[in-house]
């Protein structure tokens, strides 16, 4: 089984949603199905059907989640190099053009969430970042042109 690795915000927002689900939602939707059920005919009852469907997700989220959590190797971003750019860096940007500042950290695709500056590492942009160092240029071809920053830190 491959390590797959991710941050410790991300393995205990996994552990969350796992709990989650299992306390409210799993609960929430059998008393659904239990509610479909005593209204008659299943065969044709719109609302039995929906609830087995959200039923099957459901568990199908959570062996997601749990083989998630079992192939994780949690990442200190404390214990990382601070002279390249790697998974769980946080780095700090400068567009070259319009000389705009901007700070990501490099996390894994689950967790990536751009509102709150994480990138993925198999995002185009995070793959130009990683193994750079500060100083160095990062070149992106986006859908929009291309993208020059240079790599000011690595906090």
């Amino acid at each position: 089984m491959e390590r797959v690795p991710i941050t410790r915000e991300g393995y205990e927002a996994l552990k969350k949603e796992i709990e989650k689900i299992k306390k409210i939602d799993r609960p929430m939707n059998i008393k659904a199905i239990e509610e479909a059920r005593a209204h008659g005919d299943l065969s044709e009852n719109a609302e039995f059907e929906a609830a087995k469907d959200r039923q099957a997700f459901i568990e199908g989220r959570l062996m997601e989640i749990g083989y998630r959590l079992a192939t994780a190797d949690i990442v200190d971003p404390d214990t990382l190099p601070k002279d390249r750019a790697v998974f769980a860096s946080t780095v700090v940007l400068e567009n070259i053009d319009t000389g705009e500042t901007v700070e990501y950290q490099l996390v894994g695709p689950t967790e990536s969430d751009i509102e709150k500056g994480r990138i993925s590492i198999t995002s185009p942009l995070g793959k130009a970042i990683i193994g750079k160092k500060p100083g160095e240029e990062v070149t992106l071809i986006a859908p929009a042109g291309r993208r020059c920053y240079e790599l000011v830190d690595i906090l």
